[in-house]
């Protein structure tokens, strides 16, 4: 898996700016690439959790979550854990200062893994044709 660079920096900006409460999403990703953030409705975020409310996640396909610990621990937690292996094959944790070393992916199992940051240019999409 990787993760489109744009979307890396998405992460991070949001991150950054909903500090200092904790940001959640689900990932969607093109192929192998992610390339979207999900922000699910009803996430209710505070200064120690986000917790999304994954029964109102809209018919998306999605590979994984991300979330911020605004704190810069970016260690799993227990309630982490638990969201990896229910959901999803990559997951994202970013920490202050939200930056491009401030972040790193784990597996299901809460093992760290290696996302490659991709280049991908992103083309836009028609729902439907123009009669004219």
């Amino acid at each position: 898996m990787k993760i489109a660079r744009e979307t890396l920096q998405f992460i991070l900006e949001v991150c950054k700016s909903s500090a200092p409460l904790e940001f959640a999403g689900m990932l969607s990703a093109r192929g192998d690439i992610i390339t979207e953030v999900v922000v699910v409705p009803g996430t209710e975020s505070s200064d120690e959790s986000a917790v999304m409310e994954l029964f109102m996640l809209p018919n998306i396909h999605t590979v994984g979550s991300v979330h911020s610990h605004p704190s810069g621990n970016i260690t799993p937690s227990g309630a982490d854990l638990e969201l990896f292996s229910k959901k999803g094959i990559v997951h994202i944790i970013a920490g202050a200062p939200f930056d491009s070393g401030s972040w790193k992916c784990y597996d299901k199992d809460g093992v760290q893994v290696k996302l490659e940051v991709v280049d991908y240019e992103f083309k836009e999409e028609n729902d439907f044709e123009s009669g004219e």
